[in-house]
């Protein structure tokens, strides 16, 4: 599947794609979940609200923004998959991540929600033909296909972990 993957994607996003090992967007999707629900869930819960910096998001809002992501990523596909050609426009992660207090939310619960909602881009993307997973459409301005925002769906979990393990541990 990787192998059909070409370049409209923008660049940005070369390095999320290319942190993903499968060949499967979908296998990749399966292996990010479980990787990544029991790499959170052995992090000590004292570290859930430590920021390594001021003005730095917590292990909480960073869970919290790859689920909001998500979904913001699965919500394209489902567009471009379905050849609404309609321009998406981009979204401020900062601004998403302001409006929500993960301070009072339990890991536990991020983590199902988490898990609920890569459930779902799961079954979307399983239901994706060939033809759909080619289709591309405009978000934030730049052209990208199905098949690439599949692939970004887990490489985006892997950047955040790689970020969690270098800063945060």
């Amino acid at each position: 599947m990787k192998d059909l993957l070409d370049t409209d994607y923008p660049a940005y996003f070369g390095t999320y794609i290319n942190y993903v090992q499968h060949d499967d967007c979908i296998v990749a999707m399966e292996e990010n979940l479980n990787d990544f629900v029991t790499f959170i869930e052995n992090i000590s819960v004292e570290k859930y609200n430590y920021k390594y910096q001021e003005n730095k998001w917590t292990i909480k809002d960073i869970v919290r923004h790859i689920i909001d992501a998500e979904r913001i990523f699965a919500y394209r596909a489902l567009r471009f998959a379905r050849f609404d050609r309609t321009p998406i426009p981009g979204f401020e992660e900062n601004d998403y991540a302001a409006n929500v207090n993960t301070a009072t939310i339990d890991m536990a619960d991020l983590l199902q929600e988490f898990i609920l909602v890569r459930k779902s881009t799961i079954k979307l993307f399983e239901s994706f033909t060939e033809e759909m997973l080619a289709a591309k459409g405009i978000a934030s301005g730049k052209e990208i296909s199905v098949l690439a925002l599949g692939f970004i769906v887990s490489g985006h979990a892997i950047h955040h972990q790689n970020v969690v393990r270098e800063r945060y541990l």
